[in-house]
């Protein structure tokens, strides 16, 4: 079966084509046929298009036009084509899973899309307002594309739909339950695959592992896992609550926001902006929201760039210590994404605070660039894990599993 994959972000749409036996899963992610991207960037009317397969072709364009279908098709066209060929024709894919972000109250798993789940997507797009309009758009794209082919939403709010009531609902109003206002959580889809991919790891069963999660990216977010299920998690109503972030603020005091809203002559739109686009690593550091170029400004000697990393790390610290009272202990604590799979120094400094579990970070293994593998000392309490999260192959997985 060819399973294709698209995960739409706010600026970009990323696909994969895999290729499954119809008979069973691999019990570890293959290697995709074919890969693409396109990147919509900020000259108007031009986007950067790239496209890999898995004997090593590769193919670069800027691609003119400001239609975004018309790029898609452009990019997965390239399947059938040129040196990045790997199908003869479209037709012979099969299945395509698409990452949603927001899947509301309704739609707690992985879904055959059909009308009824198009408008609830597009109901949502208040809540996930950069993410669910680009899904949909990708839906309706395959639609014109691939007429009949079977198309499946899997949602990044599914995993986080275990979550208890007290965990999940706002001090506010009770009437705010009914309004839909509660905590849906986020990067579910990666902090699923990286429980299950942990407990590959150890060798251990999923349903016997307090673990914790940290999805650390542009946006962060923490999960705490209990029996495979997750019991909480950082982000909340919207992708803003929580950790602090590349660009976004994370949790502040909502004070804050009355105050701006009512002294400082704040309009919504700007206050949105400010949120979410020049707080964080970014509005503090001056710099950047990439904890690469903020690592190399503290090098530099740059206060501000100092500043940022430890009010990063403060925060990731309490995080995990609010999982850790939910969870009641700790088997495993699992760094993931940009940030969590590339800075030694944020692991290091996330498992400096633990010293009182018994956990204890192996310094040598941390800096070696590891890939799905235990960093922790032989004699830890705790168990430490790099895992390189999979979102695509996550996708694949549930869209074959719902298929069947």
């Amino acid at each position: 079966m060819k399973i294709l994959v698209l995960n739409a972000g706010s600026s970009s749409q990323k696909s994969c084509l895999y290729e499954i036996a119809d008979e069973a899963l691999p019990t570890q992610a293959p290697q995709p046929l074919w890969e693409g991207k396109v990147n919509w960037t900020q000259d108007k009317g031009v986007a950067e298009v790239e496209v890999k397969t898995a004997t090593g072709a590769k193919l670069q364009e800027s691609i003119p036009g400001d239609s975004p279908q018309a790029h898609l098709t452009y990019m997965l066209n390239t399947l059938t084509r040129d040196v990045t060929k790997v199908i003869n024709q479209l037709s012979e894919i099969d299945l395509v899973g698409h990452r949603v972000v927001h899947g509301g109250q309704d739609y707690r798993e992985s879904v055959v899309i059909t009308e009824d789940v198009k408008k609830a997507i597009a109901n949502l797009s208040n809540l996930a307002p950069e993410h669910n309009p680009s899904a949909l758009a990708g839906i309706e794209a395959i639609e014109n594309i691939l007429e009949k082919v079977t198309q499946v939403a899997v949602f990044d709010t599914a995993f986080h739909s275990t979550l208890p009531d007290a965990v999940a609902i706002y001090p506010g109003p009770y009437e705010w339950v009914d309004q839909g206002i509660r905590r849906y959580g986020f990067h579910g889809i990666s902090h699923q695959y990286c429980s299950g991919r942990a407990a590959q790891i150890l060798g251990k069963d999923l349903a016997s592992l307090r673990l914790i999660t940290c999805h650390l990216g542009n946006g962060c977010s923490l999960a705490a896992v209990k029996n495979g299920r997750s019991i909480d998690t950082s982000m909340g109503f919207t992708p803003l609550e929580g950790l602090m972030m590349g660009s976004r603020s994370g949790s502040i005091d909502p004070g804050i926001l009355i105050h701006l809203l009512r002294y400082c002559d704040y309009s919504i739109k700007k206050l949105d902006y400010i949120l979410n686009k020049t707080s964080g690593l970014r509005g503090i550091s001056d710099i950047s929201s990439d904890m690469r170029e903020v690592t190399k400004a503290i090098a530099q000697g740059n206060t501000r760039a100092k500043l940022a990393w430890d009010m990063y790390v403060h925060r990731l610290r309490s995080g995990i210590g609010a999982m850790l009272t939910s969870l009641g202990g700790l088997d495993a604590l699992v760094f993931t994404a940009g940030v969590g799979e590339n800075s030694p120094g944020i692991r290091q400094a996330a498992c400096e605070a633990l010293g009182f579990l018994g956990l204890k970070i192996d310094l040598e293994k941390n800096q070696q660039q590891p890939v799905d593998e235990d960093i922790a000392t032989d004699d830890s309490a705790v168990r430490v894990l790099v895992i390189h999260t999979k979102e695509d192959w996550a996708i694949a997985q549930q869209s074959w599993q719902l298929l069947k």
